[in-house]
């Protein structure tokens, strides 16, 4: 049984690819500072380690044969445009320490997990922007820490691949979503964050959201399911450049916000207010996708929406009646004391 680490393992995506692989039959050591916060790991290992530090990547990945590496200080465009110095010392760190770890352990194959977030602010001026090639990469320049902290990753992971001989893959992420993700607090991302306020707006009757900029800022998204599908393939496969995953289906947020609206079964009224909202537009170019592996994502950007607008629904739900049940015990309780 080829034993393999998923760095991440408490977070998303890292959670997803842990449970996919159990069903492949692999033995899976899952590495994370957290474990998953909506269910339990099905990991056959779980290590709550930091993997900024050197000590703990080494203990990640004994006995080791692949390595997923989706270990990120990260979030939504509200997280990552305001913790510049934090994403890129962390980062860094994590992936410097997991990747010469992974290679002194003797791991065989290592999965780097990039991001759209590497390509230029110049090529992404526009809304109806041309989806992006892998080689658009070139000449540099990412618009924030993050994306260029993924860019010279990138880097290293094919210099180890080229010097030391370690089976290297790069996989850059369009926009995945999907259940059992962040989806409030800061971090999360758009589908998740428009899912819980057309929630909280249909329970409560005030049918208003909010939406950052004018909305018409364009994006494609990516279901969970066929993230981890491809995820796999791309570590099976030869391929040993970088390699776009997502859906090339280019939409607005603000239609984004209604294709949520129409699932949960409610007219919204958007109020566009001031915020971070990224570059103008951005797409992916599945060509080389199809090209190397044969495949590209299957499930619709409405059926992927479902499925989430559905699970953050019951977790709004869940939250309300938790603030509902607190309050009644401060009640009690301050009940109890006065009349005490």
């Amino acid at each position: 049984m080829k034993r393999v680490l998923v760095t991440g393992a408490g977070g998303f995506i890292g959670h997803h690819l842990v449970s996919y692989l159990k069903k492949k039959r692999y033995w899976v050591r899952g590495a994370d500072l957290k474990r998953p916060e909506y269910e339990p790991s099905a990991a056959d290992d779980f290590a709550l380690l930091d993997l900024r530090r050197w000590e703990d990547c080494l203990k990640a990945t004994d006995g080791i044969d692949e390595v997923y590496a989706l270990a990120a200080d990260m979030g939504g465009m509200g997280y990552i445009s305001a913790h510049h110095a934090e994403i890129l010392r962390n980062n860094s760190l994590i992936n410097i320490h997991t990747l010469d770890a992974a290679r002194r352990n003797g791991a065989k194959r290592y999965l780097y997990t990039s991001s759209a977030c590497v390509y230029p602010e110049y090529r992404q001026n526009d809304a109806n922007v041309t989806a992006l090639k892998e080689s658009d990469a070139y000449p540099a320049q990412p618009q924030d820490a993050y994306g260029w902290e993924k860019l010279v990753t990138e880097r290293l992971c094919t210099h180890y691949r080229e010097d030391f001989g370690l089976e290297t893959r790069i996989v850059r992420f369009h926009n995945i979503f999907g259940p059992l993700g962040t989806w409030d607090g800061g971090r999360e991302k758009a589908p998740a964050a428009l899912c819980r306020k057309v929630s909280v707006a249909k329970r409560s009757g005030n049918h208003e959201i909010e939406i950052w900029g004018d909305g018409e800022q364009t994006r494609s998204f990516c279901y969970i399911d066929d993230c981890v599908e491809g995820i796999h393939q791309l570590m099976r496969s030869d391929h040993n450049e970088p390699l776009n995953l997502g859906q090339d289906r280019l939409v607005t947020v603000n239609e984004l916000a209604d294709m949520i609206a129409t699932v949960a079964g409610v007219k919204i009224t958007m109020k566009h207010v001031a915020g971070p909202q990224g570059v103008r537009g951005r797409n992916s170019d599945n060509t080389r996708l199809r090209e190397v592996l044969q495949w590209e994502p299957q499930i619709s950007l409405e059926e992927g929406l479902k499925h989430t607008y559905l699970w953050i629904d019951r977790q709004v739900r869940a939250a309300e009646l938790g603030g509902a049940s607190e309050s009644l015990k401060k009640l009690s309780s301050g009940g109890r004391r006065a009349s005490a």
